[in-house]
């Protein structure tokens, strides 16, 4: 009974993990193209009657904001913007810094250590986990993810002993947790040698 509460729970929640960025990233943009629909009337209204342009033009300029917002935030200035932003607003919001850091993986930007896949000795076992960080003292903080959720799971700090970087990137490390451990054969052939 408590194997199967646990499965639905971390099910549970590895699915709102999920959906939940989604759902709120479709709103937002929704939120966004409401607010600058007053700006493509006038436009739209020179569109066929047929063809939804306020829809559309507003789509098109929310999505033409975020791609010049991109741009910005690639110049130094604008990078000084965004990291005083992300200091002072936004890593008080729960959860901001694991997103930012998972979606930053996910993306291949290795601008962090943190989440660098491994396998880890628990219980005379290697087990998938990924480095959030390293200890001054040498140990690293590790995630155990659970499976099939990988963004549900447990924290440990081991000894460096017990921790084995792999040399595969974070998506094939996710996607062997997310297929129940298949292909975990090529994680234990990515062990860096101590």
């Amino acid at each position: 009974m408590k194997l199967a509460r646990e499965f639905f729970g971390n099910a549970l929640v590895g699915g709102l993990l999920i959906v939940l960025p989604l759902y709120l990233a479709v709103l937002i943009l929704l939120k966004g193209m409401q607010s600058v629909a007053g700006l493509v009337r006038p436009l739209a209204m020179l569109l066929p009657a047929w063809l939804p342009a306020e829809n559309l033009l507003s789509l098109a300029l929310v999505l033409i904001v975020c791609f010049l917002i991109g741009i910005v935030v690639r110049t130094r200035p604008g990078e000084i913007v965004r990291q005083w932003l992300d200091k002072t607003l936004f890593e008080r919001l729960p959860g901001y810094a694991l997103f930012r850091s998972l979606t930053q993986r996910l993306a291949g930007q290795e601008r962090e250590n943190a989440w660098k896949p491994a396998l880890v000795e628990l219980e005379e076992a290697l087990v998938p986990a990924f480095i959030i960080e390293e200890l001054e003292d040498g140990r690293f903080t590790v995630f155990v993810p659970s499976v099939p959720t990988p963004l549900a799971g447990a924290v440990y700090i081991l000894s460096s002993e017990r921790v084995h970087l792999l040399n595969v990137p974070f998506t094939q490390a996710i996607g062997s947790i997310s297929r129940w451990g298949s292909g975990s054969k090529d994680l234990v052939a990515a062990m860096t040698k101590p």
